[in-house]
């Protein structure tokens, strides 16, 4: 008995559910959860679709495929055995790469990492400890071009299914977020919309705000303006130092990162124009 996932993006209209729900029958599949929504503003019905079934993943496909095919969807099907392909890309800082590593191994997190790519040397012992292949491109101006060109013949290498920014500090060039629109997810060090540039703490310190957080999104040519999928906060008091909030903020992120490619990994998240239908656990 092999337990599939289903999801299907498409306009909505009448018989979509009664469509996949009798497919689903047709191959003994028993539905194990099933989460919907239509967007008001798109009129994009999203469904996510987890079964069990002892019919092989190509018949089954064939027969979702025949019985939705009407409603011109945008359909996947995965063995849930068969986990989703990442990249993750990463900078200096290391503890967001750490936890993704570390939730991997321990069972928690549902994800095949294939591979470590970074602009420095920093995290190549730390990719090497979970024996994941390391890959430095080193990138400036007059190389970007020629950097973007090797990250891509790397993510058809290893057959990526998504990337993740995991603290990695450099600007994706236009065309390549364009390339990989609704594959890449990065973590941002402040609760969108939040303070721009470098030293985002300290500036966040001498504004004596109240709250610090993290944002999880897709990656668009607009900087950090790309579909959320998850954020978190903590509350802070005059009393924190930029070094306290350093720490806290280091938290929240990685805590961030780690759920939203939870959900990535196991196909809870819908790219809906500027926005994103999440279907939590």
């Amino acid at each position: 008995m092999a337990t599939y996932i289903a999801t299907l993006q498409c306009t909505d209209a009448p018989g979509i559910v009664r469509a996949a729900s009798s497919a689903i029958f047709d191959v003994g599949g028993n539905i194990l959860e099933n989460d919907q929504f239509t967007d008001p503003v798109t009129n994009q019905f999203c469904m996510r679709s987890r079964f069990e079934s002892e019919v092989g993943i190509e018949e089954v496909r064939s027969r979702l495929h025949d019985d939705l095919v009407q409603f011109s969807p945008a359909l996947h099907l995965r063995n849930e055995e068969v986990h989703r392909r990442s990249l993750v890309m990463v900078s200096q800082y290391e503890h967001c790469l750490a936890e993704l590593l570390y939730r991997r191994d321990q069972g928690d997190l549902p994800l095949d990492v294939v591979a470590v790519v970074s602009n420095h040397t920093e995290c190549a012992d730390l990719a090497r400890r979970y024996d994941v292949p390391f890959h430095e491109i080193a990138i400036d101006a007059t190389s970007k071009a020629d950097a973007e060109e090797e990250l891509l013949s790397l993510i058809r290498q290893y057959d990526v299914d998504f990337v993740i920014l995991a603290r990695y500090m450099q600007i994706l060039s236009p065309d390549l977020c364009k390339e990989l629109m609704g594959r890449v997810v990065n973590i941002h060090h402040s609760f969108l919309p939040g303070f721009t540039g470098a030293r985002p703490y300290h500036q966040a310190y001498e504004r004596g705000v109240k709250l610090i957080g993290a944002t999880a999104h897709f990656v668009t040519p607009e900087l950090d303006e790309g579909p959320i999928i998850e954020q978190d906060v903590v509350r802070v008091t005059h009393a924190r130092g930029p070094n306290d909030l350093v720490a806290l903020g280091r938290d929240i992120e990685r805590n961030v990162l780690f759920r939203a490619v939870h959900l990535m990994a196991e196909d809870r998240v819908a790219l809906v124009g500027d926005r994103t239908v999440v279907f939590s656990q």
